[in-house]
């Protein structure tokens, strides 16, 4: 500050005035600056290089209620950081209007991971794809003139910037980076480009260059991260996504190895089956990494949340974004992997000096097994690592003998004693049910009125509001402001046309969303893409009249294309060609429509009028009386009591076909219960957490719905009553319909000699022992059963003594505590317990 190199008295006396007065309003000036910087080593905070564990939230996918809640489980789970991308179509829905309240306020979001003393790492992107609706693009972006997405247009980067510039300035106005006290230690711009880069040609090389230099040029005083990006330009990091990051190396000698997303399990897509990462590989993937030099993890996900309203992407991302993550998707611990992994952590924050000082040297034993030695002047840390995905090792180092099991690290902080095993569990494993809503016996209690959603004008008389000679691409038509769009034509024909017959079909190139057909006002079919196959021909049946013939088709997406090369390119709606087809014999005669004159209509006059809303003029007329079941296009509307207690609640919606549910007018999201997820792919067996992962590896929910339960948070309800209101598009019955709560129903662990179990019911009582056995017990939870020797005292009563009537209780495993077994030599005693709460 010039006022500081002043001599003159006065000028110093003014100087210390102002100072003062800027700390009196704590804005945090340069005394309270975190000064951020890395070599190629690691992360260096305030001049120490750090050991760096990170965990994605992303702020809309939850309420701004819960976040409280997540970040101090997080911090808790031994997490340094939170990371959460930005999303532009939620900020800036219209161009140039922005909307940053309730859970889209980043602002708070990032103050609250800052109270509970973590960092943060914001991917700005603003591309970020995350199986968001169009991957965080609004749509008005791609309806501009003259542009093109994530490539070297000036239309495009004009708005980027645009964007870029407004959430960086919000952060810099509220000292939210590192260098101004805040706790915003990473940033980073574009989003796994390199994945898609060579599509673009000499373009996504010129555009990434000039994302890079805008990134630059906004002065945040913190590191710059580009991901899967391999020819980032500096002074970007370049960093890996993926399963394993352990053989990724960046691009620069004097970046540190980072690892912006290790993925804790995947997400689901409506048809799909609900697939599962064991705790036991994610450990092993995350202590791999820091094995072989990394510093900086970060999980995605470690809360996945909800996709609430229209922000699931795709196409057919379900509205639950739970990922098995860490966290699941109410905000409860998934045991074991939250344990399993904060133990991990504790020992890798233990060695973080030796990691990030240490000289290294690897010791190869073949056969996928090494030993990894981090050495300085004041101790060693060992890794020893088994890649092998079949065999034990034993290992020899420094005349001990260890054995590694298959797929495992052990992680030896001072190169002698195992503190840690990633293939050895040593925390509970937790086991979820669902309970009754205890206000009220439902879903008897629940009294149902309806209403149909009126088609008269669309499916009968076609009148649109507006009309173009061509069959229009739903997001140029619809800019994204609803599901719905219309396509409406008529095509007068007369019985001496060549097509006329008494054979006749409407054949439409459908997009792969979903598509319901009218012929002069009359239902004639529906279809809809399944097994991943996004692309069909709808073809059937029709009875024409001489005369004119009104053709309606109503398509409905479901979630936008958010991945890919020029996946903005990717058309939706009804494409062309839409034909009528006359069949004479062996004659076929095609009549194109395409080029005929279209009116559209966005949306649907229910969701125009608002009737999910309390305060809609319109929301009346709902009728009591002869409730239609499976019937199409059907408004539901019923009052509840909202459950008691604590506990996050979901709508079971058993019994429902496709469409939107609302909560006192808050939208939680797409239902579609009656599609099934795929019949095979299942087995009855534990998942083995052994060999490389991929997310068809462990799945579960074979042939049952995709998704049934759904996440009403308890910000949404109020104490009394409360409104459901149901958009049914395919038909469905809502006499099933119901709110549960979801809470920890048992808890299990197991321990050998050494060890002590702590087992919690998470807010409640454990109120029964199930099982408990010191000796060689088998089995799973659910199904432990007694092995062939035993403890001399009774372990159950032992147990019960210990932990029934308390939330949590610890167990010590010794033969002090149970008794001497008349196990073999051969067997490690072990105690297994089970729980019920």
């Amino acid at each position: 500050m010039a006022c500081i190199l002043s001599q003159m008295a006065s000028s110093r006396f003014y100087c210390l005035t102002v100072l003062f007065f800027l700390a009196f309003l704590n804005l945090n000036l340069f005394a309270s600056a975190t000064i951020v910087s890395h070599d190629g080593r690691a992360i260096t905070i305030d001049g120490k290089r750090r050991v760096l564990i990170s965990g994605s939230i992303h702020y809309p996918r939850s309420t701004a209620e819960m976040w409280p809640d997540l970040i101090k489980k997080a911090k808790d789970g031994g997490l340094d950081a939170i990371e959460t991308y930005v999303f532009w179509n939620a900020h800036e829905p219209t161009r140039r209007q922005y909307d940053f309240n309730g859970n889209l306020d980043l602002i708070r979001f990032i103050k609250t991971v800052q109270a509970e003393g973590l960092y943060a790492v914001l991917r700005i992107g603003p591309y970020v794809c995350a199986e968001w609706n169009y991957g965080g693009f609004p749509v008005w972006l791609h309806n501009l003139p003259g542009v093109e997405l994530r490539t070297a247009n000036q239309v495009f980067m004009d708005e980027m910037q645009n964007f870029t510039t407004l959430i960086v300035d919000m952060m810099k106005q509220e000292n939210l980076f590192a260098s101004q006290g805040g706790p915003i230690i990473i940033a980073q711009v574009e989003n796994e480009y390199g994945n898609v880069m060579s599509s673009y040609g000499a373009a996504g090389k010129a555009y990434i260059d000039w994302c890079a230099y805008m990134a630059d040029s906004l002065d945040i005083g913190v590191p710059w991260i580009m991901c899967q990006q391999s020819d980032a330009p500096e002074p970007m990091i370049n960093t890996c996504n993926g399963w394993y990051c352990d053989s990724f190396t960046p691009n620069n000698p004097n970046s540190p190895k980072m690892w912006t997303e290790n993925w804790t399990g995947w997400f689901k897509s409506w048809g799909g089956k609900d697939p599962h990462r064991t705790a036991e590989d994610v450990a092993f993937s995350v202590a791999r990494f820091f094995q072989t030099g990394g510093t900086f993890q970060n999980y995605y996900m470690y809360h996945g949340g909800t996709n609430f309203g229209r922000t699931a992407g795709g196409p057919y991302i379900t509205t639950s974004y739970d990922y098995d993550a860490p966290l699941d998707e109410f905000g409860n611990l998934n045991q074991p992997k939250w344990g399993h992994l904060k133990q991990l952590h504790e020992v890798l924050h233990s060695i973080e000096e030796t990691l990030t000082h240490g000289n290294i040297s690897t010791i190869d034993y073949h056969n996928s097994v090494t030993a990894t030695i981090y050495a300085t002047e004041k101790g060693s840390s060992c890794f020893l690592g088994n890649a092998n995905s079949t065999s034990d090792a034993t290992i020899d180092l420094h005349g001990t003998e260890y054995t590694v099991p298959a797929w495992s690290v052990s992680i030896l902080p001072d190169c002698q004693n195992v503190a840690y095993n990633t293939a050895k569990v040593k925390t509970q494993t937790s086991v979820m049910i669902k309970k009754k809503n205890q206000a009220e016996d439902e879903p008897s209690s629940l009294k149902w009125s309806w209403r149909p959603e009126n088609t008269d004008d669309t499916a009968r008389q076609g009148r649109g509001q507006f009309q173009a000679k061509q069959l229009l691409d739903q997001k140029a038509a619809a800019n994204d402001s609803s599901d719905y769009l219309w396509y409406m034509t008529s095509v007068n024909l007369k019985k001496e046309d060549p097509i006329w017959s008494d054979n006749m079909t409407i054949r439409i190139n459908g997009s792969g969303h979903i598509l319901h057909a009218y012929v002069n006002g009359k239902y004639i079919g529906s279809q809809w893409a399944k097994n991943g196959v996004f692309s069909y021909i709808f073809e059937k049946n029709v009875k024409l009249k001489p005369g004119r013939n009104l053709i309606s088709l109503l398509s409905a997406t479901v979630g936008l294309q958010n991945y890919g090369p020029m996946f903005d390119l990717i058309q939706t709606g009804i494409l062309a060609p839409v034909e009528l087809v006359g069949y004479k014999g062996d004659e076929r005669i095609v009549k194109d429509l395409s080029a005929h004159k279209w009116s559209y209509k966005i949306g649907l006059h229910g969701l125009d009028n608002q009737l999910y809303s309390l305060d809609s003029s319109h929301a009346s007329k709902w009728q009591e009386h002869n409730l239609p079941t499976n019937r199409m296009m059907t408004w539901y509307k019923t009052t509840f009591k909202a459950p008691l207690g604590k506990y996050p609640v979901v709508l079971d919606m058993d019994g429902m076909g496709k469409g939107f549910a609302w909560v006192n007018g808050h939208n939680i999201g797409r239902y579609w219960p009656s599609f099934l997820a795929e019949e095979d792919g299942c087995s009855p067996q534990a998942c083995d957490y052994r060999g490389p992962y991929d997310n068809n590896k462990c799945v579960t929910n074979c042939g049952k719905p995709t998704q049934r339960w759904y996440h009403v948070p308890r910000s949404f309800m109020e104490n009394d009553v409360n409104t459901l209101i149901l958009f049914e598009e395919f038909g469905g019955n809502p006499a099933r319909v119901n709110f549960q709560t979801i809470t920890v129903g048992s808890v299990s662990g197991s321990g050998i000699e050494g060890d002590t179990i702590e087992l919690s019911c998470q807010g409640q009582p454990i109120s029964a022992i199930e099982f408990a056995s010191f000796g060689d017990p088998q089995g799973t939870t659910g199904s432990f059963v007694k092995g062939a020797c035993e403890g001399s005292k009774d372990a159950l009563s032992i147990i019960q003594k210990a932990c029934v009537g308390k939330e949590t209780c610890k167990i010590e495993v010794s033969k002090d505590v149970f008794g001497s077994t008349n196990c073999d030599s051969s067997i490690v005693n072990t105690l297994t317990v089970e729980a019920l709460c």
